[in-house]
């Protein structure tokens, strides 16, 4: 399974460079790392520091990247020749297993938690900012699609571009990212490692161009870094450390809607 691996290859060295490059910028950017607390101390100048430009860099690239091949024929010609090298030259049955891999990494922070391994936030912070997140992945990604008008490789319908799938893992990834880097890197590199697989089998499973992927890449990097950026603005508006146990998510994916019920047991 050449493709399989060339491609898998390919997404997972793209994860790991974006984890180590947003590890390599807060490390740099903050040489005393704050205590694990579970519950986040919202310092308006620390959370800029943490997330400022420097940081949308690589999820800029990405979809700056994404947005051209949208008319750049040598970009589309790229496109062409991965869908070629994966379904032409070794046709393979399909996988639903990124159905599920997506979300692993924002379950992975609630198990975490759950086994006493805390992160930065408490339970209803990390709940507002991951809902935060995805409000801003559904948001940004739905409308591209509808914009773009792309079909998608295996000509199904024209929401091929971003891929949201993609941007759903890589918002979580960074989630995990962010609640955990102070903790060990580690566990920033396996969330990506889990989107980067993600990303993979989009492409894999004949559901979206090389391009697609990694725009939506940019998209959940970027949206969960807005998201830990302007959370602090609406906390201290809205919740005056009032506690919070239940939490009600909206989502949408591939033009399916639902929430999703998260309660933290005390």
């Amino acid at each position: 399974m050449p493709a399989l691996k060339q491609t898998f290859t390919l997404f997972l060295a793209i994860s790991s460079c974006a984890s180590m490059k947003a590890q390599y910028t807060d490390t740099a950017t903050n040489n005393k790392p704050a205590q694990s607390s579970g519950s986040v101390e919202w310092n308006s100048s620390a959370v800029k520091k943490h997330n400022g430009y420097k940081s949308f860099l690589v999820p800029g690239v990405l979809m700056v990247y994404g947005v051209a091949s949208l008319n750049n024929h040598t970009l589309k010609q790229f496109n062409g020749k991965i869908k070629e090298e994966m379904w032409q030259d070794h046709p393979h049955a399909t996988t639903k297993i990124d159905d599920y891999l997506r979300f692993t990494p924002a379950i992975a922070v609630y198990g975490l938690n759950a086994m006493g391994i805390k992160g930065k936030n408490n339970f209803r912070d990390r709940t507002m900012i991951y809902l935060l997140s995805n409000v801003i992945v559904t948001g940004t990604t739905f409308g591209a699609k509808k914009l773009s008008h792309e079909l998608r490789p295996d000509g199904s319908d024209y929401y091929s571009f971003p891929s949201g799938h993609t941007a759903a893992a890589f918002a979580a990834a960074e989630f995990m990212r962010q609640e955990y880097k102070d903790v060990s890197p580690w566990y920033g590199i396996a969330g990506y490692a889990a989107a980067g697989a993600t990303g993979a089998l989009r492409i894999y499973n004949n559901k979206h161009w090389v391009s697609d992927v990694l725009a939506g890449a940019g998209v959940g990097i970027a949206s969960t870094k807005l998201a830990y950026l302007i959370y602090p603005a609406i906390k201290r508006k809205f919740f005056k450390d009032k506690p919070v146990s239940t939490m009600i998510m909206p989502y949408y994916q591939d033009k399916s809607a639902g929430l999703a019920l998260v309660y933290h047991f005390r």
